[in-house]
């Protein structure tokens, strides 16, 4: 049940960005490789680095451990884009970063997770195994189709993308509670059951993250939209 609203809401949100989208927004991205480069060694290794130092520093059990380096592993997809849109940074970086990282960790993903089951106690085998098509799929229908359709729609009916767009712009940030809402009801024991011992890691994982991605953005001279959008793609997802 849950997903038959997760799924719209993050289809919607999608073409609502591109709705906010041309071509040459893309072009200006990959002319400025700098913050390609950044953004993507803050997801790839910055990330799970982090993650695999908490999970050291506080003795976590090996199912944490594994489930907190695999949080930090996967790139932020459609949420980091909408939560980029709402901090008005640079949403064509945002998209690209996503595309971008959701098909590198379809390769770095299973060599990190399969080294940590290896270096890990009480963990059996070293061996990953990913659904690649299924993944592959999954981003082109929830973030780059609709981005695609909404960027069509304002090459073609410009004045009616931009009353869309301002319409739904209001509804994202309700649309995205909704959707926190609906995963903390769907598993709100587990939560409150394990608060207590992984509340404070998660806390530290994000605040290193977005410590994190202001050296990385600083380091790499990005401007202040560039800037915003790297510290919501570095957001774990």
């Amino acid at each position: 049940m849950t997903i038959l609203i997760v799924i719209p809401v993050l289809t919607l949100l999608m073409f609502c960005l591109g709705l906010t989208l041309i071509p040459a927004d893309f072009k200006m991205v990959f002319e400025r490789p700098r913050a390609i480069i950044a953004g993507l060694c803050g997801q790839l290794l910055f990330l799970p680095v982090i993650a695999f130092l908490l999970g050291w520093v506080f003795h976590l059990d090996a199912i944490f451990y594994l489930g907190l380096i695999l949080i930090a592993c996967c790139p932020g997809g459609s949420s980091s884009n909408v939560f980029s849109m709402l901090a008005k940074g640079d949403v064509a970086l945002s998209v690209s970063l996503t595309a971008c990282s959701s098909i590198l960790t379809l390769f770095t993903i299973p060599l990190v997770m399969g080294a940590a089951a290896m270096l890990l106690p009480g963990v059996e085998g070293g061996s990953i195994e990913m659904p690649v098509g299924k993944l592959i799929a999954q981003n082109l229908v929830l973030a780059l189709l609709p981005v695609f359709i909404g960027m069509f729609i304002r090459h073609k009916w410009e004045n009616a993308a931009r009353k869309m767009s301002r319409v739904l712009n209001k509804m994202a940030l309700p649309l995205l509670v909704l959707l926190v809402v609906i995963f903390y009801t769907q598993n709100s024991d587990a939560i409150l059951i394990n608060l207590s011992k992984l509340g404070l890691i998660i806390t530290l994982l994000i605040l290193l993250a977005m410590g994190g991605g202001w050296m990385l953005s600083h380091g790499a001279r990005l401007n202040g939209r560039e800037q915003r959008t790297l510290l919501s793609g570095l957001f774990p997802p």
